[in-house]
């Protein structure tokens, strides 16, 4: 098994850190409901893990009836469901924060989709069963390392409410686009989890254990935390769902173009409902125009959208794209700053010349 890409192997994506391996999608490029392998996003908090798949098993404990494990023959032999949905990194556009924020410095690219079949987590509880007191279930991939404020080696581990877990579209996922799910995206089987931001959607399944209280590991506890207060934990809460959202893909930023007809395209996502309604201002905000969405909403997906755009006069214009879904909410001016830089989705901006 490869933990790195062949010598000389070509790379589309654009590289943040390279041990452990983040890179984020060329977004600009991305013009398809579904992400290809070689442009999906990479992110990761340890080095890739190393076992041998052919014996691969994982258990399923705690507060169940029935632990047992599950053998990657055993999943796929089970009623599968296929889920086409965004996977979004909770930093995803940390970089646009002001005051800036540590952590992976992302642009508009650690986001990515794409058709995940599996098991429903809930079917393979029917086989070991739930105790009533179940609160959440926690997942624990094969993925490990020291933490920066420890010498203690930790598994990368996260928990899903018990309500959450049991969703029939929460899936152990085995495939990919038609495909063996890749190695770098969690072969053999990840979990996905439609609607969360994709730390959620735990990579590499080493044990899922279900508990009667609350998880604090420090994936938990710690990251993935909003922490509203740059000097307090005064006021924290959880990064779950992901927020209303849109990004420009054309024309790039700083973009030089001629006077006449041009497309603003890009794509819209949000966690809860489905994306209703785009706008495009050409005049920094002044004014806003409805964009067409193509095609029509799918819960879970991205919408690709598009706004054609006459322009007669040379000079320098400001393009943003706000987002409104069926649940009523609508993309802020400002997002809402946070100490760890999640869930950043303000209104999205783009500077270009005409000439």
């Amino acid at each position: 098994m490869q933990n790195s890409q062949k010598p000389g192997a070509k790379s589309y994506l654009i590289t943040k850190t390279l041990d452990p391996e983040n890179q984020e999608t060329p977004i600009q490029f991305i013009h398809e409901d579904f992400v290809t392998e070689k442009l999906f996003y990479r992110r990761n908090h340890f080095s890739y893990p190393n076992f041998v798949s052919s014996f691969y098993w994982f258990h399923v404990d705690g507060s169940v009836h029935y632990p047992r494990m599950f053998s990657l023959q055993e999943i796929q032999a089970l009623p599968s469901k296929t889920v086409k949905t965004v996977l979004e990194c909770a930093g995803n556009k940390r970089g646009f924060f002001k005051p800036k924020v540590f952590g992976e410095q992302w642009q508009k690219g650690a986001i990515s989709q794409g058709i995940w079949k599996g098991v429903p987590l809930s079917t393979l509880f029917r086989y070991t069963g739930v105790m009533e007191t179940a609160r959440e279930v926690v997942f624990e991939g094969y993925d490990f390392g020291e933490l920066a404020d420890s010498n203690q080696i930790t598994y990368f581990s996260r928990s899903l409410p018990i309500e959450k877990a049991l969703h029939p579209d929460t899936i152990i996922a085995y495939e990919y686009n038609g495909k063996p799910l890749p190695f770098k995206h969690g072969f053999p089987l990840r979990l996905i989890v439609p609607e969360w931001h994709a730390m959620a959607s735990v990579k590499w399944i080493k044990k899922i254990t279900v508990i009667d209280h609350e998880f604090k590991g420090p994936f938990q506890a710690v990251d993935y935390v909003y922490y509203p207060k740059k000097d307090s934990d005064e006021g924290k809460f959880p990064v779950t769902t992901m927020k209303i959202n849109s990004t420009i893909q054309q024309p790039l930023d700083r973009q030089i173009l001629n006077t006449g007809f041009h497309t603003i395209s890009g794509i819209a996502w949000t966690g809860k409902g489905v994306v209703t309604k785009i706008e495009v201002s050409v005049d920094g905000g002044v004014t806003w125009n409805h964009a067409n969405l193509v095609p029509q909403p799918e819960r879970y997906a991205w919408v690709r959208w598009e706004y054609k755009w006459e322009v007669l006069e040379k000079g320098e214009y400001s393009i943003l794209s706000r987002a409104v879904d069926s649940e009523g909410q609508e993309q802020p001016k400002e997002a809402m700053w946070n100490r760890k830089g999640y869930g950043f989705n303000a209104i999205d901006i783009i500077n270009l010349k005409v000439e």
